[in-house]
């Protein structure tokens, strides 16, 4: 105890952080609003270091971050993140990113589950800790998240546009795929001119590991002409489906 419910990172854009366009890269920006969430949660006692030393972590099971406006070069933006809701399952992580004079230019919405390290199966959130979870989430006069929650994916006539091997570079702390590299793979799919106007939505869902050695496939629909739904697959071969492990949709300005 001891802290306020609502923390605020500052964050300052390096050259090597942004596109041919100057504006950040929405990989990079993921990793800051993951690093937030890491210490917002470290302070209080439910970071990874913590976790760990009873075999459990955070897994990152949905993630929908809306911009009205890219930061771009050079630019110092601040990034304040808290918790929402939680459920016996999952818990509800909020996000808002600001300029250094207060104004927002976006938003972001998460949900996480914790999982023990053994099984990979999800815990019960209220009966860790005796419940000290429940201590940090906000009122809802303080939550200020306005974008839109996260929507459902129907792929219909969804098709295949890569193949990609899975390399060490992809793997993180916990020994899969990392999130935010599931992102960047899915934005390499689109040509370079698709991004001169910025992106102006991202959500992705999680639904399955994968590992170092898999091979992801991408498949992908036209929702409008310049909104898009990506689903990717893992080891898929002749005869065989492949198992779905992310699910997302991207919309360009």
């Amino acid at each position: 105890m001891g802290f306020g419910k609502i923390d605020t990172y500052p964050v300052y854009v390096e050259p090597f952080h942004v596109d041919y366009t100057g504006r950040i890269f929405m990989g990079v920006l993921g990793n800051h609003l993951l690093n937030a969430a890491g210490n917002h949660s470290a302070k209080r006692g439910w970071g990874i270091g913590d976790l760990n030393g009873t075999r459990h972590t955070w897994v990152l099971s949905r993630l929908s971050i809306e911009m009205t406006e890219m930061p771009v070069q050079y630019d110092h933006i601040n990034i304040s993140t808290w918790v929402e809701s939680v459920i016996k399952l999952f818990t509800n992580r909020n996000f808002a990113i600001t300029r250094a004079d207060g104004t927002p230019c976006g938003y972001a919405r998460s949900i996480w589950a914790m999982i023990d390290m053994e099984t990979r199966r999800p815990c019960d959130l209220l009966s860790l800790y005796e419940g000290d979870i429940l201590n940090y989430i906000v009122s809802e006069e303080e939550n200020v998240c306005p974008i839109e929650g996260h929507g459902r994916f129907r792929f219909r006539d969804a098709q295949l546009v890569r193949t990609i091997d899975t390399y060490y570079s992809d793997v993180d702390i916990n020994g899969h795929i990392n999130s935010i590299k599931y992102i960047e793979h899915i934005l390499n799919l689109f040509p370079k001119d698709a991004f001169k106007n910025g992106i102006r939505r991202f959500e992705i869902a999680y639904k399955a590991e994968s590992y170092m050695g898999d091979r992801l496939s991408f498949y992908q629909q036209a929702v409008s002409e310049r909104e898009f739904d990506i689903e990717v697959r893992k080891n898929v071969t002749e005869g065989n489906a492949g198992e779905v492990v992310c699910q997302a949709r991207l919309r360009f300005n």
